[in-house]
């Protein structure tokens, strides 16, 4: 099943390897510096046949402990021990094979769930200023009790989707107190976020800022016409506009008086402007009066 969709981890692109590197957690980075697998930016920490310091530890352990003996007394090789690993991980979760008039079919394992409410949304990835996108991630924000075995499973069973690797983290909603009520929180504010490695990359459709002018208006407008959006916004405003008749319904009850607009404040504080440049050249003009009186007496 999927026959086709199989892909193993030591035929990975560059950047995918480079992108599976880049997204290790720093406290895992910091250890493996530690034990010399120091990987430079925009690089691989991967072994030559595909092992990443990790996985490469397992091998050795494994075989260490004799547990890669074959029967014709030779051990498993890195790139066949990472071929079984991978085939192992890339297998759909759920599903058996078993044979029935001498054909192998697939059956389900457990019992089937119809309509699930299960949700997986899919958001941008979380590029740093001045680096460029990832296609090689893609990040979604899933229920708290999913797994990552269950975000594997999903994206391979249902979309086909090869994964390399996943790492998840969980987000708590603040909490919100009102006066004289017991604190709660926000639920669609508390959820599991997922970054999950591709083998094949993934090209996010371009931002809006991103965009150029045309397509940025041609996009606003569907939305507009087509999900409503800014209809909140402009429900708002027309509900103020109706709270501003007056309760006869005679008409609108606008603000009066000489504060009415901004051209009005702004002709006010000129005019008074214009008042106090006058009356401080009256008190000039006064004062150069009484100097030249003084001047004609003496």
């Amino acid at each position: 099943m999927f026959a086709t969709l199989r892909r193993l981890y030591a035929t990975l692109p560059d950047a995918a390897a480079a992108a599976r590197t880049a997204s290790t957690p720093r406290a895992v980075r910091l250890r493996r510096a530690q034990q010399g697998f120091d990987a430079e930016p925009q690089e691989s920490d991967a072994t030559p046949e595909g092992l990443t310091p990790t996985e490469f530890a397992r091998y050795q352990r494994a075989l260490a402990k004799g547990e890669l003996l074959q029967n014709d007394g030779r051990n498993l090789t890195e790139a066949e021990w990472l071929s079984k690993l991978d085939a192992r991980r890339t297998r759909v979760r759920g599903v058996r094979e078993v044979v029935q008039d001498g054909e192998k079919e697939a059956e389900v394992v457990g019992q089937k769930i119809y309509l699930p409410n299960v949700i997986f949304k899919m958001v941008r990835n979380y590029t740093p200023a001045g680096q460029p996108y990832n296609p090689y991630e893609a990040t979604f924000r899933v229920p708290q009790s999913v797994t990552k075995t269950d975000i594997r499973s999903y994206l391979l069973a249902v979309y086909g989707v090869q994964t390399t690797y996943i790492r998840t983290d969980n987000y708590q909603s603040p909490i919100r107190k009102a006066p004289a009520r017991t604190a709660t929180t926000i639920s669609d504010r508390t959820y599991k976020r997922a970054v999950v490695g591709l083998v094949e990359p993934f090209y996010y459709p371009l931002a809006e800022e991103d965009m150029p002018k045309q397509e940025r208006e041609a996009r606003r407008k569907w939305l507009e016409e087509r999900l409503l959006v800014g209809k909140r916004e402009t429900d708002r405003q027309l509900y103020f506009l109706r709270a501003t008749r007056s309760v006869n319904g005679k008409g609108w009850k606008w603000r009066t008086g000489t504060t009415a607009s901004r051209g009005n404040i702004l002709r006010l504080i000129a005019e008074r402007r214009a008042e106090r440049e006058q009356a401080v050249d009256n008190v000039k003009a006064r004062i150069r009066e009484d100097r030249g009186k003084a001047q004609e007496a003496a």
